[in-house]
């Protein structure tokens, strides 16, 4: 049907919801162990193949080829985000705990951990277990109101020896962390202000204060009865304080307003939670389960459920594959790998294959070598309709790399998704007051 006085046939309303399935740590090194393959190349994955028959393959580099990404910023910039509009993974962590979170108020996650010192240098040695959360409650409650530079440092316990501090006063959080996140490399640092801080003034100030409040933390610890029990039962010492992902609550544009269409997550932890929280998106939180299997076929699942509620876009994680990654044993990794491709069938039945399917990793967590996250290539596969098919009919790292998709980062992933959903923004119109990566499902109507 043509429009009176137009050229050609009005478009049809044609727009596909769209499911990103992200295997956490999916990305991986080739392993002697494995002939010289990848666990995703030697795992048995007919569903994984077939969607890539189905579909384009490509390798995701979430930054680019070498640089190692956190989970909490690769799935940033996955859905849509800059990175300069990052709150912090302690923001991200307060608001998947049910933490309050203040405007001005900087935050960082802390924890109590063991610690030895070594010619002058402590060194950290271990951290609390489940067994230890009676004691590191007390211990957290001698620590709080301590006052440094105008700041107060509060703490908010989560689970068992973590917990949020809040930095109230004029602070920045554009500070180090003091938390050996590598402690067989690094001892308990000194916090110091970044040197491309903004806000130098304040930098200074709050790494200094922060400074001040983890010596006396150890000195409180150190001499705390709780402390010289447990040395008393055999048990070590919970002394040394850490910091890290310090951040501050910023404006954040919802994940419609940035995406142009309404979303949902299907979570399983607080930094997924929060994540989500944080950007607006419809939350379904379901604890992990010992079965990977079973656990993502309850997570696909849900996310028909979310389909049929007329989400526009559903994100579905799971952890299991980071985890086996971080056993430091590739045939591990291979076994979870093939059990998660048995729930991954389900992507090829309807409603999914009226869907975009992206499936991919928002990381590497290499197997082998003395690393935890690296920038290696991870797979991607995309699915859908409208996607044509490229001719690779393997799912791993040495296939995808042939792939149509070639190489994306991050932030490409999600515009390829929206394009191949008939929703790609139309560069040069102005809809809605944010620029949205999509075209937007509920601009502002003019009222009569």
């Amino acid at each position: 049907m043509i429009s009176y006085g137009d050229s050609q046939p009005a478009l049809d309303d044609d727009r596909l919801s769209m499911v990103l399935v992200i295997l956490d740590g999916l990305g991986d090194r080739a392993s002697p162990i494995l002939d010289g393959r990848t666990p995703s190349e030697a795992a048995e994955t007919p569903n994984l193949d077939a969607l890539a028959r189905d579909g384009a393959s490509g390798i995701h580099l979430p930054f680019g080829l070498g640089r190692a990404s956190s989970s909490e910023v690769a799935h940033w910039a996955l859905l849509g985000n800059d990175r300069a509009t990052f709150p912090g993974r302690a923001v991200l962590e307060a608001r998947g705990f049910g933490v309050p979170i203040r405007e001005r108020v900087i935050y960082s996650y802390a924890a109590l951990r063991l610690s030895e010192e070594r010619d002058g240098i402590v060194w950290v040695t271990g951290r609390a277990t489940p067994s230890d959360e009676s004691d590191a409650e007390d211990l957290f409650a001698s620590l709080n109101g301590f006052v440094s530079q105008g700041l107060t440092f509060e703490l908010h316990r989560l689970i068992r020896g973590e917990a949020l501090l809040a930095v109230v006063g004029p602070a920045s959080a554009d500070i180090t962390d003091s938390d050996p996140f590598f402690e067989r490399l690094h001892p308990w640092m000194q916090p110091l202000p970044l040197a491309e801080s903004g806000e130098p003034e304040a930098a200074v100030r709050t790494a200094t204060a922060l400074e001040d409040f983890l010596r006396w933390s150890r000195k409180i610890l150190r001499s705390h009865p709780i402390n010289t029990r447990r040395h008393s039962i055999g048990l070590p010492a919970l002394d040394v304080l850490t910091t890290k992902w310090t951040g501050i609550s910023r404006p954040i544009l919802s994940f419609e307003e940035r995406v142009g269409t309404k979303g949902a997550a299907v979570t399983s932890s607080s930094l997924y939670r929060g994540l989500a929280s944080t950007l607006s998106l419809e939350i379904v939180d379901i604890a992990p389960g010992d079965n990977p299997a079973q656990d993502l076929a309850a997570r696909l699942d849900a996310a028909v459920a979310l389909l049929e509620q007329g989400f526009g876009f559903v994100h579905v994680h799971t952890k299991a594959t980071d985890e086996a990654g971080h056993t430091k044993k590739p045939e591990e990794k291979r076994r979870i790998i093939t059990l998660l491709d048995s729930a991954l069938g389900r992507l090829r039945e309807e409603p999914f294959r009226s869907t975009v399917v992206a499936v991919t990793g928002d990381h590497a967590t290499p197997s082998i070598d003395g690393v935890m996250h690296t920038g290696d290539p991870t797979p991607l596969i995309l699915a859908g309709r409208t996607v044509p098919c490229d001719g690779i009919s393997n799912f791993g790292e040495s296939f995808a790399a042939t792939g149509a998709l070639g190489e994306l980062e991050a932030r490409d992933v999600l515009p390829v998704m929206l394009s191949y959903a008939n929703r790609p923004m139309f560069l040069g119109t102005r809809i809605t007051r944010h620029r949205s990566l999509g075209m937007p499902d509920n601009p502002e109507p003019m009222r009569p």
